[in-house]
């Protein structure tokens, strides 16, 4: 066997390419720092993406919300006008009633107003009961003389007359009452209808045409 010969160590290893460790180090560093440069940039666009993303579900979801909004909106109007409406109604039914209870006083008031009884107090209160009910709208209708209309009068008697021309109001038994266009109590009335057979209006002379006269047929012919 021989003997090592002092004073000398073996020599490292080299690797195949010639490098060695230490030299291989810089290399490696520098190509993770080009992966790191090259990383952000990737993440930096993958963020924009989720943020149009988010942008865009964001402003979805606003639209929605707005046009819910804008629908509540408009039931709540088209609530409130018919709980308008639906007040208004009862309003009129409740002054409708209460004013056709009245309508027996004001028609005794009336008769007592033909026939010259409504003196001292008692026309003081009688003309503060029929202002109350005028403000409250209650109107009085019917006149002597005016058509029949059988959607406002109720005929009670029936008569004809040669001096009438269609189906007319000669007598107002009862007046009628309206609030507004509502009509609570027709006037109930005497009718007179036209003359039946009766003669029809005389034309005029002009229509009918000149006849000879006694003179001019008693006047000799000339020859």
């Amino acid at each position: 066997m021989s003997e090592e010969t002092p004073g000398f160590d073996e020599k490292p290893e080299v690797p195949a390419d010639g490098t060695s460790e230490d030299a291989a180090e810089p290399k490696a560093a520098a190509s993770s720092d080009k992966e790191e440069a090259a990383a952000p940039a990737g993440d930096s666009a993958a963020a924009d993406v989720a943020l149009l993303a988010q942008l865009d579900q964001a402003r979805t979801a606003l639209n929605e919300r707005t046009a819910d909004l804008q629908r509540l909106q408009a039931e709540y109007q088209n609530y409130r006008r018919r709980v308008e409406r639906d007040r208004i109604a009862v309003k009129e039914i409740a002054v409708a009633s209460l004013l056709t209870e009245l309508l027996p006083t004001l028609d005794d008031i009336g008769r007592a107003r033909e026939h010259g009884e409504l003196v001292g107090g008692f026309k003081s209160v009688a003309e503060s009961l029929e202002t109350a009910a005028a403000k409250m709208g209650l109107q009085q209708f019917g006149k002597e003389g005016e058509p029949f209309d059988p959607t406002i009068h109720e005929a009670l008697m029936h008569s004809y007359a040669p001096d009438v021309t269609e189906d007319t109001c000669v007598a107002i038994l009862q007046p009628g009452y309206r609030i507004g266009e509502r009509t609570i109590r027709p006037a109930r009335v005497a009718v007179a209808e036209p003359q039946p057979g009766a003669a029809p209006a005389v034309k005029s002379e002009s229509a009918e045409g000149e006849e000879p006269s006694d003179k001019d047929t008693d006047a000799p012919e000339k020859g």
